[in-house]
């Protein structure tokens, strides 16, 4: 390397360890990579949108990776969905550049439009990212997400009716998105406020990307920020929030083991994997336990990325449970076929 390079990639490094110097950044990058400790050392891939969080995450992991050795992958996403979008992909690539990051820009082609596009752009980033990653030998991806999009999610999913499992799957740290692809998204600012974070990236970088959407009241989750806040001023802390939290997962926890009992005493697979059969015991275990038993066997032998509506396999499991002449059924990309007291689950063709 050249003199002049050596000089420069010092330069940077000095910035990031002086900064780290701030008390304030100091413990909160401590919290950082604590929340790291349990994935081994290696090459994480970085999703960046621009906005403030993840320009903070950004400076969070350069800072690991000078002081870990490692080498990082960055990424950020041109959706095309808004006028602007190539423009702000371009300058949050420009201004990661003068602080020794290189962001790789990634484009949402043929895009087209959605009755759910958040939801939809959302997919597409991930799927871009991981399909990069993969290429890159990396299977981990960093987010953003932070201790007020945990709340967010929470309400978001109570307004939906989603059960215990709904309400508490956002607490993972680390979860697999799309089973079809071995890609782990790693949340490590879970336990971090948007404060801190904002903090972070106004005393570093000093650059961030507005989303206009934060401002339009018609998307669910600005309506629910809102709501937070003024919950919060009504006495609604997050330490109290967390308490709540802790104790579903807690229980989550517990249910999650009956299934897998359930599933492993109650079923066989057949076919090299290809069928199960039930037997009558499965279906004698609480309503809860029947349910979440029987959606992770459709979602495994369906193969379909997503689980099944929680309604459909209701309807199911009273089909199954209140019809004498039950015999065949299809969902989910799965065949439902009644023999004398038995269920078998085959993957429809």
């Amino acid at each position: 390397m050249k003199k002049r390079n050596l000089s420069a990639k010092k330069k940077i490094h000095n910035f990031y360890l002086e900064k780290l110097n701030n008390p304030r950044i100091k413990k909160i990058y401590s919290e950082f990579e604590k929340n790291l400790e349990k994935c081994d050392l290696s090459t994480f891939s970085i999703a960046v949108s621009g906005g403030s969080d993840s320009m903070a995450l950004a400076f969070l992991a350069k800072c690991h990776s000078i002081k870990k050795n490692l080498k990082h992958l960055y990424f950020t996403v041109d959706h095309k969905l808004r006028s602007n979008s190539t423009r702000e992909a371009i300058q949050t690539k420009n201004q990661l550049k003068k602080f020794g990051i290189i962001c790789e820009i990634l484009t949402w082609k043929n895009n087209k439009t959605f009755s759910n596009f958040q939801a939809k752009a959302r997919e597409k980033r991930y799927e871009l990212i991981f399909q990069k990653s993969l290429k890159n030998k990396v299977n981990l991806v960093l987010t953003a997400h932070q201790k007020n999009d945990l709340y967010e999610n929470f309400f978001i999913r109570l307004l939906r009716g989603s059960g215990l499992k709904g309400l508490s799957s956002f607490k993972s740290n680390k979860k697999k998105i799309n089973k079809n692809i071995n890609v782990y998204v790693l949340r490590p600012l879970l336990n971090i406020s948007k404060q801190d974070l904002s903090y972070i990236t106004r005393n570093t970088f000093k650059f961030n990307i507005e989303d206009p959407s934060n401002d339009n009241d018609n998307y669910l989750r600005i309506k629910i920020r809102k709501l937070i806040n003024q919950l919060n001023q009504d006495g609604l802390t997050f330490e109290k929030f967390q308490v709540t939290l802790e104790n579903l997962n807690k229980s989550n926890k517990a249910i999650e083991f009956y299934v897998k009992k359930n599933i492993k005493e109650n079923t066989k697979q057949l076919n090299r994997k290809k069928s199960i059969i039930i037997n009558e015991s499965f279906f004698n275990q609480p309503d809860e336990i029947v349910f979440r038993s029987l959606s992770e066997l459709i979602h495994n032998i369906g193969n379909k990325i997503s689980y099944t509506r929680g309604k459909k396999i209701l309807n199911l499991i009273n089909n199954i449970n209140s019809t004498k002449n039950f015999k065949k059924k299809t969902l989910s990309g799965c065949i439902f076929e009644k023999v004398n007291k038995s269920i078998i689950i085959s993957r429809e063709i």
